[in-house]
Parts: C-alpha cells; sequence; structure tokens
C-alpha cells in the first residue's frame, strides 16, 4: 500500500514525475512501520528518508505528509516532520478534522506555533 492510499486526504496528486526518485521511492513503500516492525524495517526507512536532500519542493512535502504511520516508529516519524517543514510553506493549511493522524495536527499546530497559518 502506498502512502496515498493509506491517508488519501492529505496527498492531492497520483503523478509525482516531478518528484525526486528518493522522494518516489519514499511514498511508494507507504506508510511508517509501527513499534511492532523489525529492527531491518526500522533502520531501511530512517536511511531512505535521510537520503532526500533538503528541502523539499511543495509537492514532495505533500506527499510525504501522507505517509506517517499510527505512532513515532522509534522516532522516524520525527525524522519525516522535519524533513517535510524543509518545504516552502506549510503543508497542512486548515486544521485536521477530529480523530486525524496525531502526526498531521502536529504539523498543523507547529505551523500555527510558528506563525506561517493564523
Amino acid at each position: 500500500m502506498t502512502c496515498e492510499e493509506a491517508l488519501p486526504a492529505v496527498a492531492t496528486a497520483t503523478d509525482h514525475s516531478n518528484m525526486r526518485p528518493e522522494v518516489q521511492a519514499f511514498v511508494a513503500d507507504g506508510p511508517l512501520p509501527d513499534w511492532d516492525a523489525s529492527e531491518e524495517e526500522i533502520d531501511r526507512c530512517d536511511q531512505q528518508l535521510r537520503a532526500i536532500a533538503k528541502p523539499v519542493t511543495a509537492e514532495e512535502a505533500k506527499a510525504l505528509a501522507s505517509c506517517f504511520g499510527p505512532d513515532d516508529c522509534y522516532g522516524v516519524a520525527w525524522t519525516l516532520l522535519h524533513l517535510i517543514e524543509t518545504g516552502p510553506n506549510p503543508v497542512l493549511t486548515s486544521k485536521p478534522a477530529p480523530g486525524a493522524n496525531e502526526w498531521h495536527q502536529r504539523l498543523y499546530d507547529r505551523a500555527v506555533f510558528g506563525g506561517l497559518i493564523a
């Protein structure tokens, strides 16, 4: 399952031909695993994220925002969040719905507290 299939409300485009191959590969692998994943799987996700040069484009940031999993994936979700925040604009400009992924709420809250969203 790709990230967009996991969280379609965040990703807006399915054609990622303008994105760098490293981002395309990460998005294609699907959302971050949860705490039950193997150490190898978590390390692979972490290495994939760290291979993506900063800053990301707006399109890449939106696609990456759809890749959060159910928990912090032993801190890898923070790496993903910080990578997304290198993009040119806040990814989420409206408050996530109640029950939305906690990482989407964090992205939104950080943009509000940072003065990027009124």
